[in-house]
């Protein structure tokens, strides 16, 4: 995916990118291929900067995210869209941890400790 590829995307097609970047990511953390997750991070990092910069922060179009069926997707959606829903993106985080959604539960966990202490930050 080129940065082309994403300047031309429209917010639903970015959101179909995040969304199955969110996929992959969680079979690569289920497989453990730390390397596969990495490379799928910088890209979901790259998606998630374009929704942001689209006139009034596009993030927001990944708030429907949080009912999607993978524990991942709804992860990161959460985490892109805190800063404007925090209880909500909170709630979701807090559902991943209690399910024991694993692997992605962990990361839930340590974001609510973070969150809880003021150690987070959304931007």
């Amino acid at each position: 995916m080129s940065q082309g590829d994403l300047e031309g995307a429209t917010i639903k097609d970015l959101v179909v990118m995040f969304t199955a970047i969110a996929v992959k990511q969680n079979a690569a953390l289920e497989g453990m291929k730390s390397a596969e997750y990495n490379r799928l991070y910088r890209q979901m990092e790259r998606v998630e900067a374009q929704l942001k910069v689209r006139q009034g922060d596009q993030r927001r179009a990944l708030i429907p995210l949080y009912h999607h069926p993978s524990p991942t997707v709804r992860f990161k959606a959460a985490m892109a869209t805190f800063v404007f829903a925090p209880q909500e993106a909170r709630e979701v985080l807090q559902l991943i941890k209690d399910r024991k959604e694993f692997p992605i539960a962990m990361n839930a966990s340590q974001m609510l400790s973070a969150i809880d202490e003021g150690r987070y930050i959304p931007n």
